[in-house]
Parts: C-alpha cells; sequence; structure tokens
C-alpha cells in the first residue's frame, strides 16, 4: 500500500542527493542545473521518445557533454508510478521535479495517493492548475484580489469580446480558443468546432468564457524558497503557439484569405525570453507575493519552488495593470528565461529554474531542511 504522506521523512534519511524529471516538457533545463551544481540526473523516459536523454544530450564521462546521467525506459509514461520504479528511484536518493506533463501522463490521483518518491514542491497544489478542481487557480487568484479577465458563466452574458477555451476532444488536456462577441456567435462557433471533431458538445457546455483583454503578454517566472523564505523573479518569457505565429506573421488581407481555410491553433509550441520595463517590477512582486499567500492558506504548506503567472500587462487609467489568464503550479516550460536579467540582478550571475532547484535541494539538505521543500 502507497503512503505519501512520509515523503519528507524519505527525504531526510537520504544519505546522498540525486535528481529525478520526466522525459518531457523541461526535464533537460531541470538536468542542466542539476548537473551544474555537481547532482546526479535520471530521466524516465517513454519508449519510442528517450534519444533526446539517452542520446543526444547523454552525459558522457570523457568528453564532458550532455546533462542527462541515467535515461530509464519504460513502456508508457504512467508506469513510473509503479512500484518497481519508485523503489529505484528511491534507492538512487532521487527528488523527482514535477512538471506539466508528468501531470497530464501520469494523472493527479496517482501523483497524489501512489507515486512513493519525494517530490520537490506541493504534490496536492498541482491539481489545482486544473479548472475542474474546486480550490483552482481561478479561486486563488480572486482570494487575493490578482486581476483576472472578466469571467462570464453564461453565453448569454456575453457582452463584449471573449475568449472561449474549451478542451480538444482528442487531447483533453490541450484547449481549443475561438471568440465571440455575443451568444449566437458562441453558439454559431461552437457548433462549427463540434461538427469538425474538435472539441466535444460537454467541451463547450464546459468551456471557459472570459474577456479577451488586449495588452501585451507576458509569463511572470517566479520561485518561491522555502529555505530563505524569500520569492524571487526568475525571468519574464512570452509564448510562441502554433499556428497563430505563422498567421499573425501575415498581412491583414492575407490573415483573412487564410483564416476562410483554417482554424488558428493556440498550441504551445516555445517561448521567447522577453523584458518589462523597470517601473512594473513591484507590480510583478506584489502580484506574486499575494500569490504565494493565497496558496500557504488554502494549500499548506503552500508553494515550494518554481510557479508561473501567465497574462497580459494592459493600460489602465493609472498606468499599466498586470491580467492573470493562467498558473502554472510547477517548472513552466520557458528555460529561455535565464535570457533576461533577473535572477542576475538578485544572484550577480544568471541562473536557470533547473539550477535554482538544485541550488534549494542542496541548500535544504545542508540544512536538514529537505522536508520543508518536498512532499
Amino acid at each position: 500500500m502507497a503512503d505519501v504522506s512520509r515523503m519528507g521523512e524519505v527525504a531526510a534519511k537520504y544519505k546522498g542527493l540525486s535528481v529525478a524529471v520526466l522525459g518531457s516538457h523541461s526535464a533537460l533545463d531541470v538536468c542542466q542545473g542539476a548537473k551544474s551544481e555537481g547532482l546526479p540526473t535520471i530521466v524516465l523516459c517513454e519508449k519510442g521518445r528517450e534519444k533526446t536523454y539517452s542520446q543526444y544530450y547523454k552525459y558522457d564521462a570523457k568528453s564532458k557533454l550532455g546533462v542527462v546521467d541515467e535515461a530509464i525506459v519504460l513502456n508508457k509514461f504512467a508506469d513510473c508510478a509503479g512500484e518497481a520504479v519508485t523503489k529505484k528511484l528511491r534507492e538512487k536518493s532521487a527528488i523527482f521535479i514535477p512538471h506539466r506533463s508528468f501531470c497530464v501522463y501520469v494523472g493527479y490521483d496517482a501523483i497524489e495517493k501512489e507515486f512513493e518518491v519525494p517530490i520537490f514542491g506541493n504534490r496536492k497544489l498541482l491539481r489545482a492548475e486544473e479548472r475542474t478542481a474546486e480550490k483552482n487557480q481561478y479561486y486563488l487568484l480572486k482570494q487575493v484580489g490578482i486581476r483576472m479577465p472578466k469571467q462570464f458563466s453564461s453565453p448569454s452574458q456575453i457582452d463584449r469580446l471573449c475568449l472561449v477555451k474549451a478542451s480538444e476532444a482528442k487531447r483533453s488536456y490541450e484547449r481549443a480558443f475561438f471568440f465571440a462577441s455575443n451568444a449566437d456567435e458562441w453558439k454559431s462557433k461552437g457548433e462549427e468546432l463540434i461538427a469538425k471533431g474538435v472539441i466535444t458538445r460537454e467541451g463547450l457546455k464546459s468551456a471557459v468564457i472570459e474577456e479577451f483583454c488586449l495588452g501585451a503578454q507576458y509569463n511572470f517566472n517566479f520561485f518561491y524558497s522555502p529555505v530563505d523564505e524569500r520569492l524571487e523573479l526568475m525571468g519574464t518569457d512570452m509564448r510562441r503557439q502554433t499556428n497563430l505565429d505563422g498567421v499573425l506573421r501575415l498581412p491583414a488581407p492575407q490573415q483573412i484569405d487564410v483564416l476562410k481555410q483554417l482554424r488558428v491553433n493556440n498550441i504551445e509550441i516555445g517561448h521567447v525570453a522577453c523584458t518589462i520595463k523597470e517601473s512594473m517590477l513591484e507590480k510583478v512582486f506584489e502580484a506574486g507575493e499575494k500569490f504565494v499567500e493565497a496558496c500557504r492558506k488554502e494549500y499548506a504548506p503552500g508553494i515550494i519552488g518554481p510557479f508561473a503567472l501567465q497574462g497580459a500587462v494592459v493600460p489602465a487609467e493609472k498606468g499599466e495593470e498586470i491580467v492573470v489568464f493562467d498558473v502554472s503550479f510547477r517548472v513552466p516550460g520557458s528555460p529561455g528565461t535565464r535570457f533576461t536579467p533577473y535572477t542576475e540582478y538578485l544572484h550577480g550571475k544568471s541562473i536557470s529554474v533547473g539550477k535554482r532547484i538544485a541550488m534549494e535541494l542542496k541548500k535544504a539538505k545542508a540544512k536538514k531542511m529537505l522536508g520543508k521543500v518536498v512532499t
């Protein structure tokens, strides 16, 4: 019988320390950061998509190239929650680093009840990312007054340009987006996507309807350190999305022609590092601090390590304001944030999210505080 409640005790008894991660999303960033801090790295791969970790970036002691010490190949990602795998990770004194793919492929129930490996972060907080959770990201944002797009509980309430977010039919963890300015547009566009098999009727019924906030889009990537009791801004970036990026590169007349033939796809494919003007930094940190407090109150012990507030900066009467669309409660898929200057302003050098995690783990172990940074 699995018992994840004792993972803090398990980590505290580790003689050594290694870092493990699922082979997807931001695994290379995690591994590079761990290697730079002298920690062994383990990647759990799915058969058929393992070469990135078992070949292209496998560590070679002779040449000193690569960042993955060991690639463990599984039939499917979900097998990582099995007793054989979790036992092996504990024997290697592994701390597991969660990211979005871990949540999607393994599932919250398995993570919360079966995955007997110390996780860097709050494993119960991962579920709050889903909009179906009782105390989800929207609930937490509202608790501390962080501005969000206005949401509409019914299509009949739509009175402005809105973005409708519905789960895809084939990949429920991805969302299909469409715009609607009234209930008739919501219905006609929704029915069109249902007819094409992009979304289901149930997906449309449960879709989030929120006002479209026109502004400069930003992901604010933070790190909260329980060891130092400090919030840090790791960096800022913006998304690249297929095929939206391609459409936006076209002149307006050609955009209209193209949109008659295809549907805009907002699937996240990468990120671009970008900076924000210095006069906004207080507002950025205030939003991060408020969110840390909300999570501490509702999901004790709260946020541990990396998280991101994703949204836009919009014009307002008294200067610009931050509007948050989405929250990541784990490693954001933004390895390029190291190329923004914010960690260097604090630490005197550029630090990746993966390296910052490794720094926290080493410091926690040295201070006998591993139980405070894992669950």
